[in-house]
């Protein structure tokens, strides 16, 4: 299994890698509307914005996947064994203890976040409480403590904000050239090549982001299942959330692939088919269930 270090030194480049992507993105939609509507200020502005947003994707991606996911903090009076739980396993870890945080959200889930082990957080679903008794829960934290400790997340809650975003200007500059087309009927200049562009670049930022591998979720799950030595726990918590296929209320493919298991329920088996997978966030439960039971601790 890779050391620590060398997890660390792995995503720090791939954070890194994701981000030089995303200045070439940014970059290149703004060259490509400056030359069309012959204005350098776009293509100077839009460099610009990619070079802020990438700083701030960097030192508070953790805080905007909290917003976007509904999540609200937690004290040990409110919550106590859930905080017992997070605590113990953070000593057995060698971790911080990371902020906690409850949605109110019916289906069984979870998801950590953060840039490093000092500024990091967890979430889960007032589902997942209800429905996992304390091995079972003890099971699905340490899986999620394993992504802060293997430092999963820096590169996963960054892909989040950088794919927004991406997706974002996307958005609005089909619709700009859509309006744009309808107005400049005098201009021989045709949007067809921005429309390509910029659909271009919405999916190339979404292939990115699904890029994250997946191998990361087993990975999780034995180390998880050695942290809290009882692979079982880990294992039966993932039969029982396999059974609930109600998607959650409040989510989005930008934020799917951070929680422990798909919050979208799109990855209920293996297709079969290596490209149909590779669209799919989480490896298939009964996958992850077999791997854990052949562990020995």
């Amino acid at each position: 299994m890779p050391t620590l270090y060398t997890l660390k030194e792995k995503n720090i480049r791939k954070t890194w890698f994701l981000m030089a992507i995303f200045l070439i993105f940014v970059i290149s939609l703004g060259w490509i509307f400056s030359q069309v509507y012959q204005d350098p200020i776009i293509f100077y502005g839009l460099t610009i914005f990619s070079i802020l947003m990438s700083w701030i994707s960097y030192f508070y991606s953790d805080k905007m996947v909290i917003a976007m996911t509904g999540a609200k903090p937690v004290s040990r009076e409110n919550y106590r064994e859930l905080y017992n739980i997070v605590e113990n396993l953070c000593i057995s870890a060698g971790l911080p203890i990371p902020k906690i945080y409850i949605i109110n959200d019916p289906q069984p889930n979870a998801f950590a976040t953060g840039r490093n082990p000092k500024n990091s957080a967890i979430a889960v679903t007032t589902g997942l409480l209800e429905l996992l008794d304390r091995s079972e829960l003890e099971g699905v934290i340490a899986h999620e403590l394993s992504h802060i400790g293997n430092y999963d997340m820096l590169v996963s809650t960054i892909a989040v904000t950088l794919y927004g975003i991406v997706a974002m200007l996307s958005d609005l500059f089909l619709r700009m050239s859509f309006y744009s087309g309808r107005q400049r009927n005098k201009s021989r200049q045709s949007p067809v090549f921005l429309i390509i562009a910029l659909i271009g670049a919405k999916i190339a930022a979404l292939l990115i982001q699904l890029a994250i591998s997946r191998k990361r979720e087993f990975l999780a799950d034995a180390s998880g299942a050695l942290l809290t030595r009882y692979p079982e726990g880990l294992a039966s918590a993932l039969e029982k959330i396999g059974k609930f296929l109600r998607p959650m209320q409040r989510t989005s493919t930008a934020t799917a692939h951070l929680f422990f298991d798909d919050p979208l329920k799109s990855n209920r088996k293996s297709t079969g088919f290596w490209l149909l997978n590779l669209f799919q966030t989480h490896p298939p439960i009964e996958e992850r269930i077999k791997a854990l039971r052949g562990i020995e601790v």
